[in-house]
């Protein structure tokens, strides 16, 4: 590089640092903002913000329209990837030095890897809920319940299993049970003090006795469950409501109690637009960013059992018309936990095979 080059970047303007850094090959610098407002400017000389999430775009598009609304001049870029596969890329990227989005999803067991790719951000200063700041640098945005489902056409209300015991009936055997080979569904075992890990290995091995027709994840045991494959299986309750909504013959079933499976945003380090990677987090965790992600069943819901907004809600409404208790993650140990006992459960379903 000539002097030329290395004293521009030296003298680049604040709002241009992201810019001169890139030229000169190193990660865009953060704007130096101390509120939203601050932030909005400083987004808004970076033009676009990239989110990649494990999400339709149909999904998210509300929450995006509503973004681009508020914030003028900001495009958002989005991209729907699995959650797995944006931990190796950001992995990778950030080795290389070469980002090339701005905002991800964490939840399960991503949350863990994606800690240190996350980048270090004052929250609070962007008005975000203390409550919804996770591990210093996640901002929880959604829950997505884990719950079992079954075909409305093929099992009558009254006939669906309505405890974890009853999914163990014969009358479910043989292939009538879909199940998430990856055993997540089975994290309520290890939050829930009454259930207990040695206990939940110990009901994964007597699942395992009923033959069910394991998937690769969960959305392909919806698919079964909703064509009529197999008349109950594991699920997401956003699947399931979204479904519901399009006339197909899907319900909850009652069998708790389940876990909340929450999911977090973080702005990846070394982020190519991380002034707008940061609004864009702020806004979906803001009152005005949640109540469009609830018109698409993805909204953040509290902690643990809690009915209070069960008419306003169709997650937790659902939830609590079928009886069904949740329990959300509230520490990263509980990640740790969750890192260990999913491959005993999936060698005690039989499906640890690589």
């Amino acid at each position: 590089m000539t002097s030329i080059g290395r004293k521009f970047c030296l003298t680049a303007s604040v709002m241009a640092v992201a810019v001169a850094l890139s030229a000169c090959g190193g990660p865009p610098a953060v704007p130096d903002t101390k509120n939203l407002d601050e932030l909005y400017q400083a987004a808004k000389a970076e033009g676009e913000v990239v989110w990649y999430a494990p999400k339709p775009e149909a999904q998210m598009k509300p929450a995006i329209d509503a973004f681009e609304k508020k914030y003028p001049g900001i495009e958002v870029r989005y991209t729907n990837k699995k959650a797995p596969d944006l931990v190796t890329q950001l992995n990778v990227e950030q080795a290389a030095e070469r980002v090339t989005f701005d905002v991800s999803n964490a939840g399960g067991l991503t949350v863990l890897p994606s800690q240190s790719m996350a980048a270090k951000v004052d929250w609070a200063s962007y008005e975000v809920p203390g409550d919804q700041i996770f591990a210093d640098d996640f901002v929880y945005v959604w829950a997505v319940p884990k719950v079992w489902a079954y075909n409305t056409d093929a099992v009558a209300a009254g006939d669906a299993p309505a405890s974890w015991d009853d999914l163990l009936d014969p009358r479910w055997d043989g292939g009538k049970l879909s199940v998430e080979a990856r055993g997540s569904f089975m994290t309520v075992w290890a939050q829930d003090p009454a259930l207990g890990t040695d206990p939940g290995l110990d009901y994964a091995s007597r699942l395992a006795q009923q033959q069910p027709h394991y998937t690769e994840n969960t959305t392909q045991a919806h698919t079964l469950v909703v064509s009529g494959q197999t008349p109950v299986g594991t699920d997401l309750i956003n699947l399931v409501l979204d479904d519901q909504a399009k006339g197909a013959p899907v319900a909850v079933a009652p069998v708790g109690p389940t876990n909340a499976n929450k999911s977090y945003l973080f702005v990846a380090e070394g982020a190519p637009h991380p002034a707008a990677g940061r609004l864009l987090t702020a806004f979906l965790a803001s009152e005005e960013g949640q109540s469009a992600l609830v018109d698409t069943y993805n909204s953040a819901i509290p902690t643990n059992t809690d009915c209070t907004d069960a008419a306003t809600n169709r997650v937790i409404g659902a939830l609590c018309a079928a009886g069904v208790e949740w329990f959300g993650e509230t520490n990263l140990a509980q990640y740790e936990q969750f890192s260990d006992y999913f491959p005993e459960v999936e060698e005690a379903l039989g499906t640890d095979v690589n």
